[in-house]
């Protein structure tokens, strides 16, 4: 099973979209993620139905963040991305008649609802604004050192 890389790949460009003034476009939304500009509309289109983004048509159009980075949370983008499941581990459906699958079946499921569970509300304690702070972080301790001038 493949991961699901929606959400990571959102906040990047949300964080993106904060750093930089004017619109995003479809385009070079596109090209940073290297998708098809379709795609994008269309995960856009989700986040902006939540209040998160807004779209400008025209010449100077595309994408705007809709609130600031501190009233969006990782949770708000993770629901405005649909549905989906968090983990990549699931239950089997080999042979659903057998009573020792679906045990198994049953006690993961309940495992995984409350791993869910606890990862929401992570999510929804997180905002943009966070991740953005450990982006600044990021950024000064891989900026360029300055030599000590000599004072002679």
């Amino acid at each position: 099973m493949s991961k699901d890389l929606r959400l990571s790949r959102m906040l990047h460009v949300l964080i993106h979209m904060a750093e930089h003034e004017g619109a995003a476009t479809s385009q070079a939304i596109a090209a940073m993620l290297n998708t098809n500009p379709v795609v994008v509309r269309r995960t856009m289109a989700g986040l902006r139905d939540r209040g998160l983004v807004h779209s400008e048509k025209g010449h100077h159009g595309g994408w705007r963040l809709a609130r600031p980075l501190d009233r969006i949370t990782l949770r708000d983008i993770h629901e405005a991305l649909g549905p989906g499941s968090v983990f990549a581990l699931g239950p089997a459906r080999d042979h659903p008649e057998c009573l020792v699958e679906r045990a198994v079946n049953a006690t993961l499921a309940n495992a995984f609802a409350k791993a869910e569970a606890v990862l929401l509300l992570e999510l929804g304690s997180r905002t943009l604004a966070e991740v953005r702070q450990d982006f600044e972080l990021l950024r000064a301790d891989h900026a360029p050192h300055e030599e000590p001038r000599n004072p002679a």
